[in-house]
């Protein structure tokens, strides 16, 4: 049987079948037809404005290197005008987050961006080995994800950038659909598929990839033998999303569109104005000052849980109410610096710069 021809090209030989159009094409057309979706992606979400500074939330995945890899790209073909950061968090989890972050220091010298790491033990006197050490694997990624969350925030203040991008690709907003609706979580559900977010304290947030399979972010990490750490969280398997990944992975067998058709039906979704008069109001936590819809945010509220030893009465709002039953934190207890955005600008370190 003769090699089949590329479907786009005609004249190369065809290599790979794209996941997500079952399209038979060359590497090079691949390439392009990538690279060209994620382009799309952002001009017409209208993502940023010429002299954005741009902090790419790297963890030395596939994900956030092949985001940092293409960002970099489509800034100098198409002028977009952006200054580029690294970003990386450390939550301190030994043997997955040191190792990752070594190749987020050599992709600082391979793309040329200057890098800022923040650690969970610089911000909150924790790290996750000692998190999970504490309550066990059954809620940790619970903390890891509020924790995750404000530290991003406040690597990008401390840089001070207009914008945080993140490697979240269409598996990964299709898998956040799903748990929604699983926990009938209606105020996520209302937001999750939604490319950009900014609360009015928090730097703007999007995804570029909110339309790139995985497996295609896969593809193309392999095809351009980019440099990126393979190795899945050692505390992620018990984690609630794992169900949700299954069930899609099963679903996308079946019928490849089903991700994208389950992000189209998410931002469907409408919340009828008596559901939307019902939802918290945002404010401000009154010991931090970062954005929160109770007097606490969620990480000060499962700080205080950790310091008093009760870190697992502070996952639900019922238990938490158990927790201030108990009487005020002491006066003592070790608290979040206060959040300000954006910082005074610090020091980072640029790729001429030992890391």
């Amino acid at each position: 049987m003769a090699p089949t021809s590329c479907a786009l090209c005609q004249n190369a030989k065809a290599i790979l079948k794209r996941p997500k159009t079952g399209q038979q094409i060359c590497k090079e057309c691949f390439f392009f037809v990538f690279e060209t979706e994620v382009h799309n992606t952002i001009t017409q979400a209208h993502l940023f404005e010429p002299g954005d500074r741009v902090a790419i939330g790297a963890s030395g995945g596939k994900d956030s290197t092949v985001l940092a890899y293409v960002m970099k790209t489509l800034n100098e073909r198409y002028n977009y005008g952006l200054e580029l950061f690294l970003l990386s968090i450390d939550e301190g989890i030994t043997g997955y987050r040191d190792d990752s972050l070594e190749t987020v220091k050599r992709n600082q010298q391979q793309y040329n961006m200057p890098l800022k790491i923040l650690s969970y033990e610089e911000l909150y006197g924790w790290t996750m080995d000692a998190i999970v050490a504490e309550i066990g694997k059954k809620n940790n990624c619970t903390f890891c994800g509020v924790f995750r969350r404000q530290a991003l925030d406040r690597g990008a203040s401390a840089l001070e950038v207009d914008h945080i991008v993140t490697g979240h690709n269409a598996d990964d907003i299709a898998e956040t659909v799903l748990m929604n609706i699983m926990r009938g979580d209606i105020a996520r559900l209302g937001r999750c598929t939604q490319i950009c977010t900014r609360g009015d304290d928090t730097i703007k947030r999007s995804k570029p990839f909110k339309y790139a399979y995985e497996k295609e972010i896969v593809m193309y990490a392999y095809f351009k033998k980019l440099d990126y750490f393979s190795t899945e969280c050692i505390y992620s398997p018990d984690a609630y999303r794992g169900h949700a990944r299954t069930f899609l992975k099963d679903l996308e067998a079946a019928r490849p569109s089903a991700i994208i058709d389950i992000i189209h039906s998410g931002e469907a979704f409408e919340l009828r104005e008596d559901i939307k008069a019902t939802q918290k109001q945002q404010q401000t936590c009154k010991r931090c000052g970062y954005m929160s819809s109770n007097d606490l945010c969620k990480a000060c509220t499962l700080l205080e849980g950790l310091e008093r030893g009760m870190a697992n009465s502070v996952i639900t709002d019922r238990a938490r109410k158990k927790l201030d039953a108990m009487g005020p934190a002491p006066d003592n207890l070790r608290t979040i610096p206060h959040f300000r955005s954006p910082r005074p600008a610090v020091s980072i370190q640029s790729p001429s710069q030992e890391s």
